[in-house]
């Protein structure tokens, strides 16, 4: 029988758990498999897991009304996927779209909420990371932003 736990202690955003935090990541994750186009996840929908992507490509975007759907970042092989089902009221803030085939690690989000609960320690080293990712996404929409709005005429 195989398990997930080698593709997960490889992984960029896992790299460096210890070896009995990845068996209880182990144990809250299932592989995916999205369809060029499927959903992921739609904003305002129950955040219930994030994803460890493995190929493919995924567009996180926002819907701006007179615009419709802007990415606000494409995310890949080696990314992760999701961080809304660390806080509550636990609902997406984006669109998320599979640009191709894509297959992924899917981590149940109430399991790992409560695992971080009975380990603090893990749940320390899951949210040092997802702080790290939150960043970055930040950075992204704000420099979205700037290309959608920078061209506005001045008041």
């Amino acid at each position: 029988m195989h398990t997930l736990e080698p593709i997960l202690a490889e992984h960029p955003f896992l790299k460096g758990l210890r070896p009995a935090q990845l068996q209880v990541l182990v144990g809250c994750a299932s592989n995916v498999r999205l369809d060029a186009g499927q959903y992921v996840f739609r904003e305002g929908e129950e955040a219930n897991r994030f994803y460890i992507l493995r190929a493919g490509r995924v567009a996180l975007e926002v819907f701006v009304p007179g615009r419709g759907p802007v990415v606000i970042e494409t995310v890949g092989e080696g990314d992760v996927l999701g961080w809304s089902w660390l806080f509550p009221p636990y609902q997406w803030h984006f669109d998320a779209r599979a640009l191709d085939l894509t297959r992924a690690i899917a981590l149940d989000g109430d399991c790992l909420r409560r695992k971080c609960e009975e380990d603090h320690d893990l749940g320390y080293e899951l949210l040092k990371r997802f702080a790290q990712v939150i960043m970055h996404r930040l950075q992204a929409t704000r420099l979205q932003l700037l290309d959608v709005y920078g061209h506005a005429p001045a008041r």
